[in-house]
């Protein structure tokens, strides 16, 4: 947001690909920490897709999670004019068999994309 200049409230909703529950808590901490409040403009993919009820932990898959949200609910929401102007940032993890058995940090990735219907 520094290199664009815009904040949180510039947008209709942020999206993030399967944070889950635990990462979406850490992201708002982190973004905080920043001076950065995502207020009710952020919502999880994963937090969408799975209930609280469902043994999922952190989240399931990133990519499966950002594909279907953002397919299903997202478009046809910017189809249906509750939204114009949104950041998708789906997310993942590059799990590697020998970095898990390293007990090495799983590196992550993020691609933030803007998406807008302009009128």
């Amino acid at each position: 947001m520094s290199d664009s200049g815009t904040e949180p409230y510039d947008y209709d909703m942020i999206f993030t690909g399967d944070l889950g529950r635990v990462g979406t808590r850490l992201l708002r901490d982190l973004l905080l920490e920043k001076g950065i409040d995502l207020g009710t403009r952020h919502n999880d993919c994963g937090v969408l897709i799975f209930g609280e009820d469902q043994d999922v932990h952190a989240g399931g898959s990133g990519c499966g999670c950002c594909a279907s949200v953002l397919c299903g609910h997202i478009l046809s929401s910017m189809i249906e004019g509750r939204y114009s102007n949104i950041l998708f940032v789906p997310t993942g993890a590059l799990l590697s068999p020998t970095t898990v058995m390293q007990k090495e940090t799983i590196p992550s990735i993020a691609h933030l994309v803007n998406i807008r219907i302009d009128k």
